[in-house]
């Protein structure tokens, strides 16, 4: 039907409105990424597109548990569950402590695999490689699918054109009961690959480069999809590696398109095809780009992925290795053995440096062997590891000592993950690190032509955000009154934490030789806490909680210590233990710029709150931190600030703290407190008290109870201003602390 009005009959309104009344269908532009989480996205309304921002419901393909799997049935049998759903989605695969042969951890493996027959679950057992490097050799992981695994590393899948996520320990153990679990779909980001790489220069230059070009959190929680036409020039063993390593550049995703050069490594691997649409619409939230052409080999670090420095200019420092390792799902396949072979071959690795070698999978070393490639690795002086993890998580043999460097083709040098925290670890590509290990310092390989490398330098690259529409926004959005379930505080309050670093990694809230330990307790996870990070934590929030009163806490509020740290908190690997043993630490509330989506999945699902507070951040940052600035400690070099602060609890606006200091009160002596001052901080006000003397300010009421603390006579002084009672607790009289010091009720 056309209607035609007269009122709308010039040529400029008849263009606006082409004369229909029939609804136009649009189509919504989706990404590749957003297609195929449509495909495994249950329970969507008739017609809904999924986009990014959306909470769905998914049936992934595959899910993968490795050492895990042993605390993950736990929680399976936990929640009242008997038989697993679709045992053909669980895979089972033994690759992180493999080289733990007490009987302890034999029995641990052994329990895995008769759950293993019992639900009839494909089971990989110890030995035959690193799961993620077995989900792409057995084709779970595949083009156009959604697999994810209880690993953050689990994005490696993108490599081969498969929608790779980590999930956690929670998730697997309801994916096994129900075959379905929620996730938010990431923003997108197109990163677009440009030109050729040099001779020489390989995908782990690439990833390296890219985590210190765009290290401002472009690409944190997001989904990557790689495009242009320098993706052609890669081989997928390469597209692996870089996909691997998106994990510790902060993203959800590392996806490569699905191409001749992809489809002819699987043909050559025998898998069927699988259809394949390459139609691609653009709908990113940001566009990266780097030319290739520009790139020199990069090393990361010292204990930093983000830290990335062109090989040349390190080189010229001689900085010297003790220990240099090929292990790990990034850089342990044939091409990468092929690669150090060729650099060592005939020759031995230098006096006072240990070189540690492990094959991504069984399969993997023997195709080495067949090629010659590791014995040429053995006779150049090479130790030998079992196929697994091993030194790249902080077990087993070869792992850094105190005062140690060691040069690493595995994916985190995150401090202590390798071996001491007072260690420096750096990342290189395979060819590097094996001719660091001859050289005896960080090196390029002999082979490499300087002349035909670019300028020395970091590579030519861009960012343009495209669009505001992503996840981020759908978290801003703000409901009008959103209710809270039942028995779930409403308030918290309790002594404040300041630990002024970005991206505190999981290795440095909880370390990795502990994460295998499935029988460690909260309280032994609470002693630990913070321990590659700050190893005077611990002992900080337990005299910190003593100064919580816990007697007017009610259903409608939280009392507890309230740690505050920056941007990217809780990024690295999926273990759930880095959520649990801040809680039994007695932190019920992280406050940061902003989080590592795995560690916030982590803490919903074990009730540790996490809230982003970019502007306390940067008051306590310009108040607390060394020279203004995250990343140097305290003002005095402390790694976590005790300044005094407590949480104010208030219904709305802005958070409020009080800095809060009381003198030794004796029982025969005057006990009232008045403000020594008060400042304004970004508007919100900061009162220091003194104890002693009369009120002078009429706006004060004071007051004063003595009562019984834990068998111990103690005062409470209450001052109120306004409409907030802030109260704080004194010494008994022999000036023993006798309560809490520093509460706001």
């Amino acid at each position: 039907m056309l209607l035609f009005s007269p009122a709308r009959s010039t040529p400029s309104a008849l263009s606006r409105r082409r004369l229909a009344t029939l609804p136009e269908r649009r189509t919504v532009p989706q990404t590749v990424i957003e297609k195929i989480v449509q495909k495994y996205a249950v329970g969507l309304p008739p017609g809904k597109l999924v986009k990014a921002g959306d909470f769905v419901m998914i049936r992934p393909e595959h899910v993968m548990t490795h050492d895990n799997t042993g605390p993950v049935i736990s929680k399976f049998k936990s929640i009242g569950a008997t038989q697993i759903k679709s045992p053909r989605q669980a895979v089972f695969t033994l690759d992180h402590d493999v080289q733990n042969k007490s009987r302890k951890n034999l029995a641990k493996y052994a329990n895995i695999e008769a759950f293993a027959r019992e639900h009839g679950v494909d089971f990989y057992p110890a030995g035959t490689g690193i799961g993620h490097q077995v989900l792409v050799e057995e084709g779970y992981a595949f083009p156009h699918t959604l697999t994810v695994a209880s690993d953050s590393h689990s994005n490696m899948y993108g490599g081969v054109g498969c929608v790779g996520t980590p999930i956690v320990r929670t998730d697997a153990a309801a994916i096994w009961a129900t075959s379905v679990t929620w996730w938010q779909v990431p923003r997108i980001v197109n990163v677009e690959l440009r030109g050729r790489l040099a001779p020489g220069v390989t995908g782990k230059d690439v990833i390296v480069a890219l985590c210190g070009a765009f290290n401002n959190d472009e690409v944190l929680n997001a989904a990557i999809e790689f495009t242009g036409d320098g993706i052609a020039a890669l081989s997928v063993d390469d597209r692996l590696t870089i996909a691997n390593m998106t994990t510790e550049w902060g993203a959800l995703v590392g996806y490569f398109p699905v191409d001749d050069v992809l489809l002819d490594w699987l043909e050559l691997r025998t898998f069927s095809h699988f259809r394949i649409n390459r139609h691609r619409l653009d709908a990113y939230a940001a566009h990266l780009t780097i030319d290739l052409p520009t790139l020199v080999p990069h090393v990361s670090g010292p204990n930093g992925v983000k830290l990335s420095t062109p090989l040349p200019e390190l080189e010229r420092r001689r900085v010297p290795v003790q220990k240099a390792y090929i292990v790990s799902c990034t850089n342990s396949r044939a091409s990468d053995l092929a690669a150090a072979a060729a650099v060592v071959r005939g020759r031995r690795v230098a006096p006072g440096v240990e070189f540690y070698v492990a094959a991504a999978s069984s399969a993997v070393q023997r195709s080495a062997e067949r090629a010659g490639d590791w014995q040429a690795l053995v006779a150049a002086g090479a130790r030998v590891l079992p196929a697994g993890c091993g030194p790249c998580i902080g077990l087993g043999a070869g792992l850094l000592e105190e005062g140690e460097t060691g040069i690493s083709a595995t994916n985190r040098n995150y401090k202590g993950r390798m071996g001491h925290p007072n260690a420096q670890a750096y990342l290189a590509s395979p060819a590097v690190v094996a001719a660091s290990a001859l050289k005896g310092y960080i090196a390029s390989p002999d082979s490499l032509d300087a002349a035909a490398l670019p300028p020395s330098g970091p590579p030519a690259h861009s960012a343009i955000v495209l669009s505001s529409s992503s996840a981020d926004d759908a978290a801003q959005r703000r409901p009008a009154d959103e209710p809270l379930l039942p028995s779930f505080p409403s308030t918290f309050r309790g002594p404040l934490l300041f630990a002024p670093q970005d991206n505190l990694n999981t290795d440095g809230i909880y370390p990795g030789k502990y994460t295998y330990q499935d029988d460690i307790t909260p309280a032994r996870q609470a002693e630990v806490v913070m321990e590659n990070y700050d190893p005077t934590f611990a002992a900080l929030a337990r005299a910190t909680a003593k100064r919580i009163n816990d007697d007017d806490d009610d259903d409608d509020e939280k009392a507890g210590v309230v740690l505050v740290s920056g941007y990217n908190f809780g990024t690295g690997s999926s273990r759930e233990q880095a959520a649990t043993a801040l809680k039994a630490a007695g932190v019920p509330l992280v406050l940061a710029g902003s989080f590592g989506d795995i560690f916030k999945r982590n803490a919903i699902n074990n009730g540790l709150v996490c809230l982003e507070a970019p502007e306390l951040v940067a008051d306590l940052t310009r108040a607390y931190a060394k020279d203004g600035a995250r990343g140097r400690g305290g003002r005095h070099g402390e790694l976590t600030v005790d300044a005094g602060l407590a949480l104010v609890p208030q219904a709305h606006g802005p958070i409020q703290t009080r800095d809060v200091r009381v003198r030794h009160v004796s029982k025969r002596a005057p006990v009232v407190a008045v403000p020594s001052h008060r400042t304004q901080v970004s508007g919100r006000v900061v009162l220091q008290w003194r104890v002693g003397g009369p009120v002078q300010d009429p706006g004060f009421a004071c007051g004063v109870r003595w009562y019984r603390h834990r068998g111990k006579e103690a005062v409470r002084i209450w001052v109120e201003i306004a409409q907030d009672r802030c109260g704080v607790e004194a010494v008994d009289e022999e000036g023993r602390t006798a309560g809490p010091a520093g509460v706001l009720e």
